[in-house]
């Protein structure tokens, strides 16, 4: 007989209240709620099949890349801004540098070391391995209703590439002397001829391509990004978007870093196809920027229902009884059923706030989209525990 989600957490939480946190307890003293999400995140994912021993090349046995990366799990659940804050805390809290593997304080690493192993788990993206086991393990078994599908604002200290700044302004100039955006010359039938992966606009493409192909063709380095926010201001910032997939519960299922100045739209087809490899669910939730033919036909085409707030150049007719109440706006086309489905896409805003006010979305230090995706992704792991754990206790 098969398990399902719900008979996993309940297995899994007797083991953390019955053998597990007694044990801890017994050998560090009383546990705070942050060294139990910590315990519970480490005992769910398999850093030991992830990660191997290494040794210098001086010959001298490398740090333990263990406790390394269990501490960086636990600065994002500590919110913590920069590894010399996670150094300092781990020298005047015993049980947590115990947790990690550390005896004593003269057992800790040096400032470099962590850097270095941080560097390594960037390159291997071991927190997206891990938080990939992760909802293998949790949500594998569970049929999702909802996968709401949105990006967020991640503000860098860092500068923006020369390269970049330069195409930007190339283009102002274009546009300034009424020549618009330059087109390449083709060869004539090329696009005929072409392969489909090869032809089209980059949505057209996506379908065509295998995951790695769709993500190597979006940017990734730091840029300039505007959104408009709820209430229909303009954002601005520097740096990167985080494009995510959360299910219902406010479970985070797969995640994308992109430019800040990417489209929405470009990161639909790779976040839905990583998605339907990892769960099985029913709805997708998008906003307008999603509204594209390409977009549709492939949610369709993954037999799923896309729910997407149809964009302004659908031209939709207002309503009569809802001419008066607001002038000038259009509101989305979709049946009454369908409308009341889309409401449930709030939950991505909601794990939006939570990723930035409590692991470490606000407290970006690294410079280079790997480090801080690895930055990022060892707070959605630790989100991705604490939530299935609060849908074991409410649900």
């Amino acid at each position: 007989m098969q398990l399902t989600s719900r008979d996993a957490f309940l297995q899994f939480g007797h083991v953390l209240q019955r053998d597990l946190f007694p044990h801890l307890e017994e050998a560090l003293g009383p546990l705070n709620s942050q060294l139990k999400l910590l315990g519970s995140v480490v005992s769910l994912v398999p850093l030991a099949r992830l990660l191997y021993a290494r040794r210098a090349s001086t010959g001298r046995p490398a740090k333990d890349r263990t406790a390394l990366a269990t501490a960086f799990i636990a600065k994002a659940i500590l919110n913590m801004p920069d590894t010399r804050h996670l150094i300092g805390r781990l020298r005047v809290d015993q049980a947590l540098r115990q947790f990690c593997g550390w005896n004593s304080v003269r057992a800790l690493p040096h400032e470099s070391k962590f850097s270095r192993a941080f560097g390594e788990f960037a390159a291997s993206q071991l927190p997206q391995h891990l938080h990939a086991a992760v909802v293998e393990a949790t949500q594998s078994q569970r049929l999702i209703g909802h996968i709401a599908r949105d990006s967020t604002a991640i503000v860098a200290r860092e500068r923006i590439p020369e390269e970049v700044m330069e195409k930007k302004r190339k283009a102002k100039r274009l546009k300034a002397a009424g020549k618009g955006k330059p087109h390449k010359r083709t060869r004539k039938g090329f696009f005929a001829k072409a392969k489909a992966s090869e032809r089209g606009t980059r949505i057209h493409r996506q379908p065509y391509q295998t995951v790695e192909a769709m993500l190597a063709e979006i940017p990734t380095q730091c840029d300039l990004g505007r959104k408009e926010d709820s209430a229909g201001h303009n954002k601005c910032w520097r740096g990167y978007k985080l494009h995510w997939d959360i299910a219902d519960g406010q479970v985070p299922i797969s995640a994308v870093l992109t430019s800040a100045s990417v489209h929405d739209s470009q990161t639909a087809i790779p976040l839905m196809t990583i998605s339907s490899s990892r769960v099985t669910y029913l709805y997708e939730l998008m906003d307008t920027a999603y509204d594209a033919e390409g977009i549709h036909g492939q949610s369709k085409k993954l037999k799923h229902v896309a729910i997407i707030a149809p964009h302004a150049r659908r031209k939709a007719k207002m309503p009569p009884e809802f001419a008066e109440a607001f002038p000038g706006k259009l509101l989305p086309q979709l049946p009454q059923a369908q409308i009341d489905r889309y409401k449930e896409r709030t939950i991505v805003e909601r794990t939006n706030a939570r990723l930035k006010a409590e692991f470490g979305g606000n407290q970006i230090r690294v410079r280079g989209a790997a480090k801080v995706m690895a930055h990022l992704m060892f707070g959605v792991l630790a989100l991705t525990v604490d939530q299935w754990l609060r849908m074991g206790t409410t649900g």
